[in-house]
């Protein structure tokens, strides 16, 4: 089998692990400073500069990501059919810079920041007990 069959079979029959790893993007140049790392997986929330493509130069938020085709969704970048709609434009990871992070999810900060993210501290959320009312006995 040719490398290049190989290579499209593999993407195509990956298992969800796989896709997930090739839906990383790159880090801006001061992210990569900071992080020490080349790449991270896209999420939504995001903010993202467009680097190859129709769309060159965009920056936006990302608002879908879609493992199926390997690519994210932009907020604001939409195509008009003939009749009118209006439709979200899938752009490839590869041809994104990520700018800034959402940092909303601890567990993918901590791999970041080169933590280990099993060792988090747990949050322990402390439920108010209702004070117990006293029973009054009636005296008759």
């Amino acid at each position: 089998m040719k490398p290049t069959k190989m290579r499209n079979t593999l993407i195509y029959r990956a298992n969800y692990q796989t896709k997930s790893k090739q839906l990383g993007s790159a880090l801006s140049k001061d992210l990569h400073k900071k992080y020490g790392k080349r790449s991270v997986r896209v999420i939504e929330g995001d903010n993202i500069k467009i680097l190859r493509g129709e769309f060159k130069g965009v920056d936006g938020k990302v608002s879908k990501v879609s493992t199926q085709k390997s690519s994210v969704a932009i907020e604001g970048i939409k195509k008009e059919k003939t009749k009118g709609d209006k439709f979200d434009v899938y752009i490839h990871t590869s041809n994104l810079v990520v700018t800034s992070l959402n940092t909303e999810d601890k567990w993918r900060m901590a791999k970041l920041e080169g933590e280990d993210p099993r060792n988090l501290p747990k949050e322990t959320k402390v439920e108010e007990k209702p004070a117990k009312t006293e029973k009054k006995e009636d005296e008759s």
